[in-house]
């Protein structure tokens, strides 16, 4: 018999807002096949590796089995800052299996979590991690202004956050970077999120203090241009559509570039479809190549992104 409280836990697992891993709502062989799936094709895995000195505090990179000559992309796992893993299939797969035979290569961190680590403690997980990188980019024979950094739903958060506070970034030691790709975050004005009877996960990642909601909030963080930013979100998600369009006006407010690209996809399948064939990866290379990333086999690497049918995308609002 299903009870009450088994309910509320599997219709918090079923939410499409912010996709949790099975590990939140699976037994462990569940959670375990789902984060234990490796990517196909040839590269060369440097797992585990730390940038601090917390257990969480690891990234694995993916190198091809050549010379690097592309993109350095740095990737940010979702999981409502309470859940997710580096390692998770839908975070590494499919992008791993396209881009590191391009010659590109590809980083997946872990950082702290809730409740140990709030969204402002991971954010500077996620600045550490990112200046690890770029301290130890040229002893990967990588180039750091080929360096993108990349998250879906809460690490599109963190990602953003880090962008647009640079004063975090640099207290870091983090130096710029090309650019940035954000999936389907809902977390970009915090306090607006907030004010908009919030779900429970934002109401625990968040709390109930204003002042934090203005620290977390990358919208609120912005005072100069960041690097590019590409904000891609769920089309049937209006709150999602919200929080994005919010974050691309902001960008434009202090003189920074923006990109919004609406899909026809889900919260889950914006992370797990990136990287197979199709107009969503090739929008996203696209983006990529406007900022300079060299090696991309994308035919539309060059030209401007597509017009979706629903016309939500545009190329500055």
């Amino acid at each position: 018999m299903t009870t009450d409280s088994n309910r509320r836990h599997l219709l918090r697992c079923s939410v499409g807002l912010v996709s949790l891993p099975l590990a939140a709502c699976a037994g462990a062989a569940g959670a375990e096949a789902w984060r234990r799936r490796p990517p196909d094709g040839p590269y060369r895995l440097q797992a585990n590796l730390a940038y601090g000195q917390h257990p969480r505090q690891v990234l694995d990179l993916y190198l091809p089995l050549g010379p690097a000559s592309g993109a350095l992309l740095m990737m940010v796992h979702g999981g409502g800052w309470r859940y997710g893993d580096k390692a998770m299939g839908p975070v590494v797969q499919h992008k791993v299996e396209r881009w590191v035979p391009q010659g590109h290569a590809f980083v997946s961190i872990n950082y702290r979590l809730l409740p140990e680590a709030n969204p402002w403690e991971q954010a500077r997980d996620v600045a550490r991690a990112l200046a690890f990188v770029q301290a130890h980019a040229s002893h990967w024979g990588l180039d750091l202004n080929q360096l993108v950094l990349m998250g879906h739903s809460a690490g599109a958060h963190l990602a953003a956050l880090v962008a647009a506070d640079q004063p975090l970034a640099r207290d870091h030691g983090v130096r710029p970077w090309a650019g940035t790709v954000c999936l389907d975050s809902g977390a970009l004005d915090v306090p607006a999120l907030m004010h908009n009877q919030p779900w429970s996960l934002f109401r625990e990642a968040f709390g109930t203090d204003p002042s934090f909601w203005q620290q977390v909030s990358p919208v609120h963080r912005l005072t100069q241009a960041p690097a590019p930013m590409m904000l891609v979100y769920a089309a049937s998600r209006q709150r999602a559509r919200d929080q994005n369009q919010r974050m691309a006006r902001a960008i434009e407010r202090v003189g920074g570039r923006a990109q919004l690209y609406a899909v026809d996809l889900s919260h889950s399948e914006i992370n797990r479809e990136l990287g197979l064939p199709g107009p969503y990866t090739e929008a996203v290379e696209t983006f990529l190549a406007s900022i300079g990333v060299r090696g991309l086999t994308s035919p539309r690497a060059s030209g401007p992104l597509p017009r979706r049918p629903n016309d939500h995308w545009q190329s500055r609002l």
